[in-house]
């Protein structure tokens, strides 16, 4: 009987056939800056740690946080900021119940990464 309603249940999602939704990635991505954001935000607390510390600690802190490794984690926290500020937005939209439609809810989830990234390298240009 268990063996003859196995063949007629339906399976769940496999990974091989799941397709990743523009909703999906842009909650993944919301969690991955937020934890971007963090990263630079220690990286940040330990230079001025440094800078307290004296002249060669700070040296130290400066040349890592100057180095590539260093702008390239101050330009995806920047990303990370503009991605957050977007997406905040999208999720305040979307708590007054307008623009859960799935078309409205993608247009808005390519709005918060094309925004973020014109956004992070128009204040790349500023700065």
């Amino acid at each position: 009987m268990a063996e003859a309603n196995r063949a007629t249940r339906p399976l769940s999602p496999h990974l091989q056939i799941y397709r990743m939704q523009l909703t999906s990635v842009t909650s993944i991505l919301t969690r991955i800056s937020g934890n971007g954001l963090i990263i630079g935000t220690m990286m940040v607390v330990w230079w001025l740690f440094a800078a307290a510390q004296g002249p060669e600690m700070f040296a130290t802190a400066n040349w890592v946080l100057t180095s590539w490794f260093g702008d390239l984690v101050f330009t995806a926290s920047l990303w990370a900021v503009w991605y957050h500020f977007f997406a905040g937005l999208r999720h305040l939209y979307f708590d007054t119940g307008r623009g859960l439609e799935i078309h409205v809810a993608e247009r808005l989830g390519w709005a918060c990464i094309i925004g973020s990234v014109i956004m992070t390298v128009l204040t790349i240009i500023v700065i």
